[in-house]
């Protein structure tokens, strides 16, 4: 069997560079990493290196749908299908800090995080769900009933802030309101994807709070057991991907495998 093909969107830093690095060294896996910039993403380019004729990079604007059709197309044409697509590129707000009351709130600052959280990746999954279909079932869990096997994995990376249920504290409108919306883009698209034949599972999946950039203004207020490496996070989330099967598709997990509220 051909080995499996993981594409990573949003792969030059952070918990998606980390996803490439797992499965480099933990699967026998082609790795497509995807970023705005290839040129500027050193770290992804010297990993590129050390693992010579695993990993392609592509150059890919989440926000622009000719960027994404233009990789699928490429993807398509080098590979043929796809195993595994995690979505992972996110912007808490085009400020670098969340809205703490109505007076924060912008047009335009929501439409910026809604572009890049939630239309980014269901766009994703426009043009690469044909490529998931034609996937080997190199992820996850595969049960000997034929009916129940799927062909690829797709994985958005939300936030438990995103839950409507779990939400007490308020604030942060752009970032709730895109990573709420990722997770209902991700219960349709499980919906549309179990019809298919074959099948492509799909979840969200909280990384729980990581040492990135997105998250270190806010660290001095989360407990040191809470405040985890993109290592830690990533083995987590690894570790859920790998026991996927087609009766968790449309659900969202935490880091340790707990089931979030929508």
């Amino acid at each position: 069997m051909a080995a499996p093909v993981a594409l990573i969107q949003g792969a030059s830093r952070g918990l998606g560079l980390e996803f490439c690095r797992h499965i480099l060294r933990c699967k026998p896996a082609n790795v497509i990493a995807t970023c705005r910039n290839p040129d500027g993403a050193s770290e992804l380019r010297g990993l590129a290196g050390q693992h010579a004729g695993r990993v392609t990079v592509l150059g890919l604007d989440v926000t622009r749908e000719e960027d994404i059709r233009q990789a699928a197309q490429r993807v398509k044409e080098s590979f043929g299908r796809l195993d595994l697509m995690v979505n992972s590129s996110a912007m808490l707000h085009p400020s670098g800090r969340g809205e703490t009351s109505l007076r924060d709130v912008s047009a335009q600052g929501i439409l910026s995080t809604l572009t890049t959280n939630t239309v980014g990746p269901l766009v994703m999954a426009k043009y690469f769900a044909p490529l998931l279909l034609k996937g080997s079932g190199g992820f996850g869990q595969q049960p000997q009933d034929k009916a129940k096997q799927h062909s690829g994995v797709i994985v958005n990376i939300t936030a438990k802030v995103g839950s409507i249920g779990d939400n007490g504290l308020g604030g942060w409108y752009s970032y709730r309101m895109s990573k709420a919306a990722l997770n209902m883009a991700t219960r349709n698209l499980s919906i549309e994807l179990s019809r298919s034949r074959p099948k492509v599972v799909c979840v969200s999946l909280h990384p729980g709070t990581v040492d990135t950039d997105l998250s270190r203004p806010y660290h001095r207020n989360v407990p040191k057991d809470k405040l985890f490496s993109a290592q830690h996070s990533v083995d987590c989330l690894m570790r859920i991907i790998e026991g996927l099967n087609l009766d968790r598709s449309g659900k969202a997990f935490s880091w340790d495998g707990a089931e979030l509220p929508w």
